[in-house]
């Protein structure tokens, strides 16, 4: 039987509009190390393009609440006000670590902080833009917000870029590819001194 080394967990956080899904999907093209996905699970509605267990596991709010209550999560919150929960669901991420892999998981900064008392040697990078107004740029320029959405995530976000200094590192997405290469960076870096 092959032994793996144990896998990491990379925590990458950002305010809403910064490009996270955009980057981590560059990064995931050309990874220096065994960097597996995590499907979170959330009580909100899917939209149109989106599938169920790969966009997220979309659960009624009884069934995320049985489920929290069960433990089956490594961190979850209700985002934005009290509207819907997000969760990070331990079977998504503790094979994966067994197996040797990297866990790549994009989530907000409170649940950084709770995945991080857990997994204290977890890799930590926050992703921010150059500015609150190049995230209010973005978040409009996809005309997919009310203004009552834009402006709690704005708020949310000057809150989030507050909390970056707890983050091990922090990467400025001003351009999509220098980005994703600086996170690939840290990822090849930390693999290097690992295996030392």
């Amino acid at each position: 039987m092959t032994r793996h080394a144990p896998g990491r967990l990379v925590v990458v956080s950002g305010p809403s509009g910064v490009g996270k899904s955009t980057v981590l999907r560059r990064v995931r093209q050309r990874a220096p190390v065994p960097l597996a996905g995590s499907v979170s699970a959330t009580t909100r509605p899917p939209r149109p393009s989106e599938v169920d267990g790969v966009d997220y596991y979309f659960l009624t709010t009884e069934e995320f609440e049985r489920r929290r209550a069960a433990g089956d999560f490594l961190e979850c919150f209700q985002v934005f006000g009290r509207e819907h929960w997000y969760g990070t669901l331990r079977s998504e991420v503790e094979p994966r670590l067994a197996a040797g892999q990297w866990v790549l998981l994009e989530i907000d900064v409170q649940g950084a902080r709770q995945i991080a008392r857990e997994y204290p040697d977890a890799v930590t990078i926050f992703l921010r833009a150059g500015s609150v107004e190049e995230i209010e740029r973005r978040l409009r320029g996809r005309n997919t917000e009310t203004e009552a959405h834009i402006q709690q995530r704005l708020n949310q976000a000057r809150s989030e870029m507050a909390a970056s200094e707890y983050y091990k590192y922090q990467v400025v997405n001003d351009d999509v590819d220098r980005a994703a290469g600086e996170i690939r960076d840290i990822l090849s870096q930390l693999e290097k001194n690992q295996d030392v």
